[in-house]
């Protein structure tokens, strides 16, 4: 015996909606980002302390009755896909918010107009990896506990299990897939993705002669090219038959994940390099860069 409202216009409740849902899931994979950070975090200080048999090539700390855990490369591999993804993800993540708050703030229509389409476009891509990837890094946090990670006592296994619904809360990740492919991108004919990859050939060609920057470059650009050959062949396709969409559509979500991540790390060394940081953090965003491309 309820008896509703109407709010707004006929038919159009779903647009309004998603003026709420697509904040939501911005904040969500920040959600998901958040419980990847705290595992990372623990995970390194546990393999810094945690000691535990010797180094394959000999002992590292021979006054020590054993080695760190951290002195084992399937470790070391386990902790730099976490920072990998971790220190990637925050920069991906803040540069959708960044759009957003130009979108909300700029003075500038055709400028707002332009952060829209970006947002829109890097909305489902940070939802839904940042979350994947929050069950991905908290399950290698607590490989590197062994089964010190499986019980209650030092807290990794609550955020693997934190994580797990991350996946699901403002709509799964099939459903951040879809939306990417159908909503963002076949919809708009390209538009998101045009402007994303415009902008990436546009710092491209302005370091295309920096020195620090020319191993990552290359194969940047070769991954964008075939992320938009990628992007207008499956759009053909599913306008053939829209169940091919459908079909490549998670795939398609992670695909562009990674390339976008990639265009991330590329920016994070070259900021790297025109600071005042130590030659240490320098260090480490050019390895963890280079692992990341590796992988």
């Amino acid at each position: 015996g309820a008896e509703g409202y109407l709010v707004g216009q006929p038919h159009k409740g779903l647009q309004a909606m998603f003026v709420m849902m697509n904040t939501a899931r911005l904040a969500v994979g920040i959600q998901g980002h958040a419980l990847s950070e705290r595992a990372y975090q623990n995970a390194l200080r546990y393999a810094r302390e945690r000691l535990q048999s010797r180094s394959l090539s000999g002992a590292k700390f021979p006054d020590k009755p054993a080695d760190p855990i951290i002195v084992q490369p399937d470790v070391r591999r386990m902790l730099l896909a976490q920072k990998a993804l971790v220190e990637g993800g925050r920069m991906l993540s803040l540069a959708a918010y960044a759009q957003l708050d130009i979108a909300n703030r700029s003075p500038d229509a055709a400028e707002r107009e332009r952060a829209d389409i970006l947002v829109g476009f890097l909305t489902p891509i940070c939802k839904a990896c940042l979350t994947e990837w929050s069950i991905e890094n908290t399950y290698n946090a607590i490989q590197c506990f062994g089964g010190h990670g499986y019980i209650a006592e030092h807290g990794i296994e609550q955020l693997a299990r934190d994580a797990r619904i991350t996946t699901l809360y403002e709509g799964t990740t099939g459903i951040q897939s879809l939306d990417l492919i159908g909503r963002k991108t076949a919809a708009t004919q390209g538009a998101g993705i045009k402007l994303f990859l415009a902008d990436m050939e546009a710092f491209a060609k302005q370091h295309e002669n920096d020195p620090a920057l020319a191993e990552f470059l290359g194969p940047l650009r070769a991954k964008c090219e075939e992320w938009g050959q990628l992007t207008i062949a499956t759009v053909m396709r599913g306008m053939g038959n829209p169940e091919e969409l459908g079909a490549a559509s998670t795939d398609y979500l992670f695909y562009s994940g990674y390339v976008a991540l990639a265009c991330w790390w590329v920016r994070a060394v070259a900021a790297a390099n025109a600071s005042d940081r130590p030659q240490a953090f320098k260090d480490a965003k050019r390895e963890t860069a280079r692992f990341y491309f590796a992988r």
